[in-house]
This record gives C-alpha cells, sequence and structure tokens, in this order.
C-alpha cells in the first residue's frame, strides 16, 4: 500500500479545544501531505472513511460529560456502531482529549473512536495520543508536537 497524499482530520468537540488543537496539527502538518483537510464531525457517517488508500484519518476528540464523546460527534459514532462494514483499507489515528482528574471517564471520547474504528477492521496507525487537561496548558503546542512522529509512522508505507 503506497503512502498517504491525503490527511483528514475529524474534529469532535463540545467547546472548540478539539478544533482548535486540529488546526494547529493540520498547520504543522501541511507540508508532509498534498492535501490536509480539518472536517467537524458535524452529521458525518460511516462514508467519511470511503476516502480510498490515499487518505489518512485523524480523528481529534475531546470527552464530554460521562466519558462520552462530544455532541456533534454522536451520529459518527451511531454510524460506525449500527451500520458495520469492513474498513480494513483505512489508517488512522486518534488524539483523545481529556481530564485525568477525572479518572473513570478520562480520554472517553477518543477511545470510544478507536475502539469502534479497530472493531471495524481499521488499522490505527501508533498509539492514542493524549492531551490532558489537568497537565496541558498548551494542547495546540502539545499536539503539534506529539503529532510529528505519528505523521512519520503515518507516511511510511503500509
Amino acid at each position: 500500500m503506497p503512502s498517504p497524499t491525503r490527511l483528514l482530520i475529524l474534529v469532535g468537540t463540545t467547546y472548540g479545544n478539539a478544533e482548535s488543537v486540529a488546526q494547529a496539527i493540520a498547520f504543522d502538518a501541511g507540508d508532509r501531505f498534498d492535501e490536509v483537510e480539518v472536517r467537524r464531525m458535524d452529521d458525518l457517517d460511516i462514508s467519511v472513511f470511503d476516502a480510498g488508500t490515499a487518505t489518512c484519518h485523524l480523528i481529534c476528540c475531546a470527552t464530554h460529560g460521562s466519558g462520552d464523546v462530544p455532541d456533534n460527534a454522536q451520529a459518527l459514532a451511531a454510524s460506525l456502531a449500527n451500520e458495520p462494514r469492513y474498513l480494513g483499507h483505512v489508517r488512522y489515528g486518534v488524539v483523545a482529549l481529556g481530564d485525568s482528574s477525572y479518572a473513570s471517564t478520562y480520554l472517553g471520547g477518543g477511545l470510544r473512536f478507536d475502539a469502534l474504528l479497530s472493531d471495524l477492521g481499521a488499522r490505527r496507525v501508533g498509539e492514542v495520543m493524549a492531551l490532558d487537561a489537568a497537565t496541558v496548558d498548551e494542547p495546540d503546542q502539545a499536539a503539534v508536537e506529539a503529532i510529528r512522529p505519528w505523521l512519520d509512522l503515518a507516511l511510511a508505507p503500509a
């Protein structure tokens, strides 16, 4: 499988932090891909993963409430759970935002998407990247630093 030429960052956010993180990542990754797109998860469904092998997906998702995905990500999560199909062609990464002072729900939104995609055969690149609101003062900068090794892995031929 060739290296991806497109990075599609899918954003699940409540207060805009995940979107800000996604924009920072997109800016930093712009010179490594032919195309980088940031899309809010609003009204998306499983078909967003039909982009083909030239696209690498990055889930950038906050955690809301009791470890849930944000409201704008509910439809996509439901589609992955209720309209299952094999996603073996999908390579993805996860940037999960949360607050470790809520230990039982920490990173729940991002981890939910990781589990859903993994269950459908999608292949995660690297580890889930955690952004902890309890310890990180500047999540945008922390994300950019954390994403660089992931980008190297994502750009390697599968």
